[in-house]
């Protein structure tokens, strides 16, 4: 079974007690999966320099391109993430949905419990946005 076959050992849950919303309120993994944290997906190129500085969106989607190449050197992929933390260097909701948006999209149906947030500064000249994850993986016996 290539990787790409492999099942996900996430569960994502639900809740009819809770208001509706884009993605699942909980996520759990199995007690023999292997945790995953990962860094802080930041909006760096290959150089580390800061791609697309003002456009929140083009930062996220480089946030995902680095979160999807950290997650495939651990031996994880995108469905493996139990949760997100989406960090927008900004006090404008537009902004925040901006970056949302493109990250949301890059889950699709494994629409993991996530958090957004509005802050004031990130860590590097130009950086408006920042993904956090946890994945768990199941390794093959």
């Amino acid at each position: 079974m290539t990787d790409a076959e492999r099942p996900s050992a996430v569960r994502l849950l639900r809740s009819a007690a809770l208001s509706p919303t884009e993605y699942a309120c909980a996520a759990t993994a199995p007690a023999d999966a292997r945790l995953v944290f990962l860094a802080g997906s930041c909006p760096l190129d290959a150089d580390g320099a800061t791609v697309a500085p003002g456009d929140h969106a083009a930062q996220a989607e480089q946030c995902i391109a680095n979160l999807r190449q950290a997650l495939a050197d651990a031996g994880a992929r995108m469905t493996d993430v139990l949760s997100t933390r989406v960090l927008v260097a900004s006090s404008r909701q537009a902004d925040l949905v901006a970056a949302w948006r493109v990250v949301r999209d890059a889950f699709g149906e494994h629409d993991v419990p996530s958090t957004l947030l509005g802050v004031t500064v990130l860590g590097y000249d130009d950086q408006l946005v920042e993904v956090e994850a946890v994945a768990a993986v199941v390794d093959a016996p």
